[in-house]
């Protein structure tokens, strides 16, 4: 027995600097997560692939069963048909994601409050397999060429914010955050509904108002209010639940 151990039996009550030190800083890095979550990727990937398979053998049957000629069309249109393939993939993971995450939460609804970060508490691995679910579709999109296609995926996860809004190479949670009208979130700027500190998972929603703009590489703590028409400088950061006033 370490005395670490002993210092533990001895003060059972009393807590320790290792409890609050930021283990990870987005839900994009867990660094606890269990190798069964991952698992989830595996349908996801198998049925959107089987439909990109279903469309690249109807676009190669054409010109054998057609027409030979029909081959110079094909390799006319072959860029576009990469392109739109890679979109539908795309879209076919963030389609079969979602249902995933709705049968997630309808056995476990995502709620507000703080809990231990510890394998096999419950609202913490609900956490982590909806953060997995979610991470995948959103780094596809966040890479997609196309312009603001990320905010398609945000909205179909649930999170209120519109076109007007731009967060383009910033990371943002897709859950407990609420955008208004035009906020503009800066280049590796970080909006964290949920953070772990030490052994707890902290999950608290986030609303960024009208007009508000996020610096560069700035981070937003869970739960903090951002009023109408309010600038958060580059590499600032918030303090969880603060509010900050028009």
């Amino acid at each position: 027995m370490t005395e670490q151990d002993k210092h533990e039996i001895e003060h059972p009550n009393e807590e320790n600097d290792d409890d609050y030190l930021l283990d990870f800083t987005t839900s994009s890095a867990i660094s606890k997560v269990n190798i069964k979550f991952l698992i989830i990727y595996i349908p996801i990937f198998w049925f959107s692939g089987l439909l990109i398979a279903i469309f690249t053998y109807i676009y190669t049957w054409l010109p054998l069963n057609l027409n030979s000629l029909w081959w110079i069309v094909q390799i006319a249109f072959l860029p576009g048909f990469f392109l739109a393939m890679y979109l539908l993939f795309i879209m076919s993971c963030l389609f079969f994601s979602k249902l995933f995450l709705t049968l997630i939460n309808l056995i476990h609804k995502p709620k507000e409050g703080v809990f231990l970060a510890e394998i096999g508490d419950t609202d913490f691995d609900f956490w982590c397999l909806r953060t997995e679910v979610k991470k995948l579709v959103l780094w596809l999109l966040n890479n997609c060429p196309i312009p603001l296609v990320d905010i398609i995926g945000f909205r179909w996860f649930g999170m209120k914010l519109d076109f007007s809004s731009h967060l383009y190479d910033a990371w943002c949670d897709a859950e407990f955050i609420k955008f208004g009208h035009q906020v503009t979130i800066g280049q590796g700027a970080t909006v964290m509904s949920s953070m772990v500190v030490g052994k707890y998972l902290i999950i608290r929603k986030i609303i960024l108002d009208d007009y508000v703009v996020i610096g560069g590489q700035a981070v937003v703590a869970p739960g903090t209010i951002i009023g109408k028409d309010t600038v958060i400088g580059a590499v600032s950061v918030t303090r969880p639940n603060q509010i900050l006033e028009e």
